[in-house]
């Protein structure tokens, strides 16, 4: 077929495009589509992509059964094991401490060596913490395992994201599996209240950690035999870690999230003079960690280019907010229940089944509607889900009822947490290169 052609105002021959080129075009978006439906070529059948899935989606849920779970057993450790008042925060926080603490590190070391590599580890060294955690004999003993589980999940969470992102390439398949994976944060936030509260008020809290032992366990054996080894590819990229950043990122985010998790408790408040001293040292090597990663050395834990992908950056502050808004829901959320309503484990179980349930729907549902609607909207209603939640805590009077207040608080909890979580690791896994995607944004 013969091209029509049309001359410029500068001169010049612009050819308009062709009926042959247009159905070029919609073949080549038809392919994609196809594609993205597909199931990846490293799956032998559908039973070795099912346990592939089942093997990454079990990290989401481990993270959200420690982080939650642990909430509602506090108050038995501290009776049972006699932690002073100014220490009662820390069996929760020590966990999330190094979490935050060591997330960039373990993103690098997955870039490093692979995905493969270091999620195994994270699943077999969850496995053993969980256990000296349920043994533990004295209080500065789980602490200090809390803390080892902390290492084990930021081994897990940024590997588990590249096997996900790098498996599937972007398409309604992709869609889905991330929307099980979002889901699956409210299922494990849900499990923690579940095995907590039933091993507290029927047997001991070590069973409790013995049962996210057993999970771990699991986990790690299925893991190894059906996730893609890696290793190979990975070192075959050349990264090395950045030991300035690790010398300055490891000790600065310890010392700001530890001033500002202790200032609640410390002796005077934020008069005790050790409280600004570590927080303004965490500020200033964060400062300088952001200087040294920004402009002075090449390989830095965190590209700078990453910031400059369409959206990236609004999108990083507005998850920054809404996470943070995130677990002043969980914590106190949970804290109000049980001691303003009086609520006893079992009952806030029952009263975060929603939470659960709705996650599964929107796992259900999500895969095929997330490339079919506008991201903004979509994250719009994850805001409002979030400011939902978070208000009808706030405005709920005492011996306010549950099915006028705390019922639609889980649902707008549900919507928030999986849409947002979905959409952003969506977005980002398909928008940042596969050599970069240990070292994820959120």
């Amino acid at each position: 077929m013969k091209q029509s052609t049309q001359q410029s105002t500068d001169g010049h021959i612009q050819q308009e495009p062709d009926l042959e080129q247009n159905a070029g075009t919609l073949t080549s978006d038809l392919d994609l589509e196809k594609l993205g439906r597909e199931r990846p070529a490293c799956f032998s059948s559908l039973g070795s992509e099912l346990a592939f899935c089942f093997s990454v989606v079990m990290s989401q849920i481990l993270a959200e059964f420690y982080i939650t779970g642990s909430n509602v057993i506090t108050p038995t450790l501290v009776k049972e094991l006699d932690i002073p008042e100014a220490s009662t925060i820390w069996p929760a926080t020590a966990l999330s401490l190094v979490v935050t603490s060591t997330l960039l590190i373990f993103g690098r070391l997955t870039d490093m060596y692979g995905a493969y590599a270091i999620y195994v580890a994270g699943a077999i060294w969850l496995t053993i913490s969980s256990i000296l955690c349920g043994v533990s004999q004295t209080w500065l003993m789980l602490i200090i395992c809390r803390a080892l589980q902390g290492l084990a999940l930021a081994a897990l969470l940024p590997s588990g994201i590249t096997i996900l992102g790098s498996t599937y390439r972007p398409g309604p398949r992709k869609n889905l599996v991330f929307s099980v994976y979002g889901a699956c944060a409210a299922l494990g936030f849900f499990a923690g209240f579940f095995f907590s509260g039933v091993c507290s008020e029927f047997t001991t809290w070590r069973w409790y950690f013995f049962v996210g032992a057993i999970l771990s366990a699991i986990t790690a054996v299925s893991s190894i035999f059906s996730i893609p080894r890696d290793y190979s590819e990975k070192r075959s990229w050349g990264i090395r870690m950045d030991w300035i950043g690790l010398g300055l990122s490891v000790p600065g985010a310890t010392f700001l999230v530890f001033s500002i998790a202790e200032s609640s408790f410390a002796p005077q408040g934020w008069k005790t003079p050790y409280i600004p001293l570590f927080l303004i040292l965490g500020v200033i090597l964060l400062g300088i960690f952001t200087y040294v990663e920004g402009w002075v050395i090449s390989n830095p834990l965190l590209h700078g280019d990453i910031f400059r992908v369409k959206y990236m950056t609004p999108l990083t502050i507005a998850l920054l907010c809404l996470y943070g808004s995130l677990g002043i829901f969980l914590l106190y959320g949970v804290f109000y229940m049980s001691e303003i309503m009086g609520a006893t484990p079992l009952q806030i179980v029952a009263w975060t089944v929603p939470m659960a349930v709705g996650g599964l729907i929107l796992s259900a549902t999500g895969g095929f509607i997330l490339h079919k609607v506008s991201g903004t909207l979509l994250l719009l209603i994850s805001c409002l889900g979030y400011v939902g939640s978070g208000l009808l805590f706030a405005l709920i009077p005492v011996g306010g009822n549950y099915w006028a207040y705390v019922f639609p608080s889980m649902i707008c909890g549900t919507i928030a947490i999986d849409i947002s979580f979905n959409l952003a690791n969506i977005f980002i896994t398909t928008s940042v290169p596969k050599a970069r995607q240990g070292r994820r944004v959120p």
